[in-house]
């Protein structure tokens, strides 16, 4: 490189380096893409540009990748780092062809030819200046700003003023060896090479920019031409006695009640603001399964994000990570209750619209909204809400609201031609802001109305919260679930477009069920949620700093061994570290004796511990009913353990959405598990090694609370078989009410109403609650949860059900 070019370059690297801040997409392209840094590797790039060269040195050096700098080496054949597909564009005249790139992808190929060891890595690389996706009505501030291929003078104004907002994002690598060994090394392959990759770069603007906007205005006027709400609009004038012309002004105004008014300019603010936020609140963020998104974006799936609902902060964690991977923001579906001055306007320009709580038949309401909602799948942006309606008070997901996830599927079913892709999300926290709130709720405080004095009270005690957990789900793609469900959808949609088929509203139920399976599928075992397990399963909670350490690292070690599934995330660390971690964030407390150390939960917390135990109970409750049979016999068959898990199990399942496929399988891989690590020993029957006993003990007591709602359950019905639904739900929520005053049960789950409902319907639907006379399927049950549970709250559980009242 001649002296004068290296000054040139060094010289605007100086410049660039203070005035461009670079966000790489993914963060860890080692970790989340096909890299293989033993293999040598070339970049991709859409157009000639130093600045961008510049921009991507700058990355590959913090990343330890090789400069775009540095030629390519291989067995003799020198070539470009950098092939780009298109030459620089001058500020006057045409851009130059690209027969130089064409050039650089044959020396690549030829090399290949020769050596039949080398395979050398392409790797796509997209630069964005700024994230505008444009407007339809696109003025000259969008021309100067917003033009993928920019003259060099343009070019200067987009670093001065957008490049702060510099994104770099890698793609999976191509393998030149594949490339070369299935298409040959002559120009029709260079030629098919850069088609494919033109392709994937407008692909991938559309990913990181997302669809033009649309004019606020003009999409009411389109919206109000619709035949949905033409009818709707006419409905409403008859039914009301008002002219359409009255009918249609309320149309606008539920239209503008409810829309979003998106904005570019103030999503860049508030990604200042939120960086600020999250390193102020939190010590990291932890993100998995963002790749998978990334690549339904790119096939041009319609996305649908459905997180579990955790904390106000949910709406802001969620459009703040997607922007940082990569993504466009989501609309999102906000409760009307949120539309308050000042949060309601700029929730609304940062995506989102509201949503009332209920449509309350108001069938023009509903009209305007469903059409809203397709509108938004046919242009292609985003969506997100929340199935379970509100925020879990307890930490375990509620039963999921249909409502929304029935009229995505409506909107699958009125033709939408685009796979529609749920995507489900657990949201974690180390600290949830509003916990000592919701347990107020739980004990019949009145719910306050949310106001600008909330969100000022909220600020005022933003600390230290820990670590931030974002894990994407296994996706569920509409129109494959339809095929699975109704193979003959379309078909029949055809031949009466305006009938509701009768198996729609059972594969909605099924739907959103399988929605909720799949959040806590992709839960993450933190710090706080493991130690809290550990804690809240002892009588005092309160345990010996190195037994609580102990305990942690074999909770860790089985959720590492036996995967939950392939979504779950497990913290880094020893127990340890949990330990300290924990102590850190004032969740616990620790205090000394001549003994040891003491970790232990204040009494005036305990409570507020179970709303994140509660977050990954599902993890390990069947481990723990497993430890629970172990520690109750002194030798028992391994198939008996089999036996009684798979008894519980649709109970666990429904209370808990749990998603174990093969539950034999998994009880078999647990209690190897436990053999290798010497808990156990088996002959022809199971033993616990006495000096594990401890461990053992303390892990079954975490299901034990569980245990003594179903042995509650299960003697009503085996002393009362002809017991109904209702009065089964009713004296199962009294009986757990002496119980838990009798042995000082807090868990506000135990309490829940809902929870007993929800086991009720699966009780009926596994025909425990058939009028049949055969009732040795719940004798044996009610024997199994007995056998299971300490002798006082047998006791207390048999004396109850056996009286002659309930009191």
């Amino acid at each position: 490189m001649p002296k004068h070019d290296s000054l040139w370059l060094k010289s605007l690297r100086w410049i660039q380096k203070h005035l461009v801040h670079t966000i790489v997409v993914p963060q860890d392209p080692f970790a989340d893409l096909n890299l293989d840094a033993s293999r040598p590797l070339a970049y991709v790039m859409k157009t000639e540009s130093l600045s961008d060269i510049a921009a991507l040195s700058e990355i590959t050096a913090k990343l330890g990748l090789p400069s775009p700098y540095e030629p390519l080496v291989a067995n003799g054949v020198v070539a470009p780092r950098v092939v780009c597909l298109q030459g620089r564009k001058p500020l006057f005249g045409e851009r130059t062809g690209n027969e130089p790139f064409l050039e650089c992808f044959m020396r690549l190929l030829a090399v290949h030819k020769q050596d039949p060891e080398l395979d050398i890595q392409l790797v796509p690389v997209s630069l964005y200046w700024g994230r505008t996706p444009g407007k339809e009505d696109d003025t000259m501030k969008a021309a100067v700003f917003e033009r993928e291929n920019p003259t060099w003078l343009r070019k200067c104004l987009m670093i001065l003023f957008l490049g702060r907002h510099n994104f770099v994002q890698f793609s999976n690598a191509v393998s030149l060896r594949y490339m070369a060994d299935e298409h040959g090394t002559d120009m029709g392959i260079a030629h098919k090479l850069a088609r494919v990759a033109r392709v994937h770069f407008r692909r991938q603007r559309k990913v990181m920019t997302g669809p033009v906007l649309p004019n606020r205005q003009a999409l009411f006027h389109s919206l109000l031409k619709s035949e949905s709400i033409r009818k709707a609009i006419q409905e409403e004038a008859a039914n009301k006695k008002i002219s359409e012309t009255q009918a249609r002004e309320t149309a606008i105004e539920y239209l503008d009640e409810i829309a979003a008014d998106y904005s570019d300019s103030l999503v860049r603010i508030a990604e200042r603001f939120l960086t600020w936020l999250w390193n102020k609140l939190y010590s990291g963020i932890n993100i998995k399964g963002a790749e998978q998104v990334r690549q339904l974006h790119h096939d041009g799936h319609e996305i649908v994000y459905v997180p579990c609902h955790r904390s106000h902060m949910d709406y802001l964690l969620l459009s703040y990570i997607l922007y940082y991977q990569g993504m466009v923001p989501p609309h999102i579906a906000a409760g009307i209750n949120l539309n308050f001055w000042p949060a309601g306007p700029m929730f609304r320009r940062g995506g989102a619209f509201f949503i009332r709580r209920s449509f309350n038949g108001n069938k023009l309401y509903t009209a305007v909204f469903r059409e809203y909602l397709d509108q938004l799948f046919a242009k292609g942006y985003s969506v997100e809400y929340f199935s379970e309606g509100g925020r879990s008070r307890t930490g375990r997901l509620l039963a999921p609201k249909t409502g929304m996830i029935a009229m995505t599927m409506n909107s699958v079913l009125r033709g939408i031609e685009r796979p529609v892709t749920l995507v489900p999300v657990y949201l974690g926290y180390d600290h949830v802001m509003e916990v000592a709130t919701y347990h107020k709720e739980l004990s019949g405080k009145k719910k306050k109305k949310e106001s600008v004095w909330q969100v000022f009270g909220a600020i005022r005690k933003l600390g230290n919260f820990g670590q931030g957990y974002v894990n994407f789900g296994e996706p569920i793609t509409l129109q494959n679930f339809l095929n699975e469900r109704a193979p003959n959808w379309r078909t029949e949609l055809a031949d009466d477009p305006e009938q509701k088929p009768t198996w729609l509203t059972p594969a909605v139920n099924v739907l959103a069920n399988r929605v909720m399976t799949h959040i806590n599928d992709a839960a993450a075992a933190s710090s706080v949620t493991l130690t809290s397990l550990v804690l809240l399963a002892t009588d005092q909670n309160a345990l010996q700093r190195s037994l609580l350490e102990r305990q942690l690292d074999l909770y860790l070690t089985l959720l590492k061994k036996v995967p939950y599934t392939a979504y779950t995330s497990v913290v880094e660390g020893d127990g340890k570290l949990l330990v300290q971690q924990g102590l850190d964030l004032n969740k616990f407390v620790v205090c000394a004796d001549p003994l040891g150390e003491i970790v232990s939960i204040e009494a005036s917390q305990a409570v507020s511990m179970t709303y994140y135990r509660n977050n990954i109970i599902h993890l390990f409750v069947v481990p723990s009913l497993i430890a629970s049979c172990l520690t109750h016999s002194d030798h028992i068959p391994r198939q008996q353990v089999v036996s009684i898990v798979a008894d519980f199990y649709p109970l666990l399942k429904a209370e808990l959405f749990m998603g174990i496929k093969d539950v034999p399988a998994y009880v078999n891989q647990v209690l190897d598990f436990f053999i290798e690590q010497g808990l156990v020993v088996e002959t022809d029957t199971l033993t616990v090694v006495p000096e594990h006993t401890s461990q053992l003990l303390l892990l079954a007591s975490s299901v034990s609370e569980t245990l003594q709602r179903y042995a509650i359950i299960f003697n009503l019905l085996a002393n009362r078989p002809k017991m109904e639904r209702s009065e089964l739900e009713s004296e199962s929520h009294l009986l757990a009410q002496r119980l838990g005053a009798l042995h000082g049960i807090t868990a506000p789950e135990f309490y829940d109403k809902k929870l007993y409902g929800t086991l009720s319907v699966k009780l009926k639907a596994l025909g425990y609650l058939a009028d049949s006379e055969d009732k040795s399927n719940i004798n044996r049950i009610r024997d199994q949860a007995n056998s299971l549970l300490r002798p006082s709250v047998r006791q207390t559980i048999v004396a109850s059900v056996t009286a002659e009242h309930i009191v």
